[in-house]
């Protein structure tokens, strides 16, 4: 290329690159929402845009600058009984820039955090609110970025985050009720309501996405779970159930992983089944591979799957010892079909007896089946406290 061409040939990119690079961000939308825990503001975003995030007082505000960025819609006002959520408004700075700020109802401690897109939702800026501790000043600096409880907010250059998935199966349901107790309690129902108090606690934590795997009373087929577990792209599949045996007395909880058989026939039929081939498997295709090398591939995903779901059994076979008696007190192998996806690590819960008069009134009770859902919580948070994947929340701040 003759050199006065070549020269403006890199001029011209350089523009174009700076004039991407100047592209503004949008803010298409916000949304509220008032939880027990916390109040929530979530921004949708066309793209990361560098922040920067603080709390004044005397009146108490959340102030929050978004860098070369501009709305595309009205902002809609929080609703008038909002605990924390006073009124909204926006304005320009240095012409390409915008602060908007959020008068608040009280004093109030935040935490900021993005999110990358993923199958329902573009990008996400979102920031929690909690009550303010009598001791803390509000500060109207940013000298130093504000934690919460031991989550730093994330810096505006480090790369968005993803959410954790934990799919949970809510087992039976519809045709299918399950076991039943002596005084006639179905299986299917209350484990789809501690499966409902499980995802309301995973809702409510930073960086993490609860997706139930059936949502009403219907029955759903032991693959198809699997399915929607994969489609959901899970991190995590939780199966729930309460057990059921012919001596009543037979009371406790246990924790189940997939056993060696199990996991041998699930590979066998991957490997026969061609429309599997086209999947991704620990997120790799086996269409284009041989047998023997996609046997291999297989076999190292269900490995790094099968140690995994042994770990947060066991968190959440611990958990379960601070709420009642164990009927096993380490973690179980079966050949159940819902915990065969060869790169999801799978546990099945039996909560409870159901068949124990005992256990059947336990899992009737609101206030104990929280408890079941509180104890499988923890068990899932301090498994992802140490094994979070990469590009996660709870990767970055722990």
């Amino acid at each position: 290329m003759h050199i006065f061409w070549k020269f403006f040939f890199i001029i011209g990119l350089s523009s174009l690159s700076f004039a991407t690079s100047a592209k503004a961000v949008e803010i298409n939308g916000i949304k509220y929402s008032a939880q027990i825990t916390h109040s929530r503001i979530v921004f949708n975003t066309s793209s990361a845009s560098v922040r920067k995030v603080f709390l004044l007082n005397e009146p108490s505000r959340l102030v929050i600058d978004f860098k070369n960025t501009h709305l595309t819609t009205k902002l809609n006002q929080p609703p008038s009984n909002h605990p924390y959520f006073k009124k909204i408004r926006s304005a320009k700075r240095n012409k390409a820039d915008l602060r908007v700020v959020m008068d608040l109802k009280q004093t109030v401690q935040q935490r900021n955090f993005s999110l990358a897109p993923n199958q329902k939702s573009g990008h996400r800026f979102i920031v929690d609110l909690v009550d303010a501790p009598q001791n803390i000043t509000l500060v109207s600096s940013v000298s130093r970025p504000p934690t919460l409880n031991n989550y730093p907010i994330l810096a505006a250059t480090k790369p968005l985050v993803k959410e954790i998935v934990i799919a949970i199966d809510a087992g039976h349901g519809g045709i299918d009720s399950g076991a039943k107790g002596p005084k006639g309690t179905q299986e299917k129902i209350v484990v789809f309501s501690i499966a409902k108090k499980l995802a309301y606690l995973i809702n409510q934590k930073p960086g993490m996405l609860a997706v139930l795997v059936r949502k009403g009373d219907y029955y759903i087929k032991l693959r198809k779970r699997m399915e929607i577990a994969r489609a959901a792209k899970a991190d995590l599949f939780i199966s729930i159930h309460a057990d059921a045996f012919k001596n009543a007395d037979v009371r406790g909880a246990s924790v189940f992983t997939l056993s060696r058989t199990g996991a041998s026939s699930e590979a066998a039929h991957w490997l026969a089944n061609n429309e599997n081939s086209a999947d991704l498997v620990g997120g790799v295709s086996l269409d284009d591979k041989d047998d023997v090398l996609a046997s291999v591939l297989l076999d190292l995903s269900q490995n790094a799957t099968k140690e995994a779901s042994r770990n947060v059994a066991r968190k959440v076979l611990k958990q379960f010892k601070n709420i009642g008696k164990l009927h096993k007190s380490q973690v179980q192998k079966a050949a159940f079909a819902v915990l065969k996806s060869p790169d999801i690590p799978s546990i099945l819960v039996e909560t409870a007896f159901i068949s124990n008069p005992y256990e059947e009134q336990n899992l009737l009770s609101r206030s104990h089946q929280a408890k079941i859902a509180n104890a499988v919580f923890k068990g899932v948070v301090g498994y992802f406290k140490e094994y979070a994947p990469t590009n996660t929340y709870m990767a970055a701040v722990h």
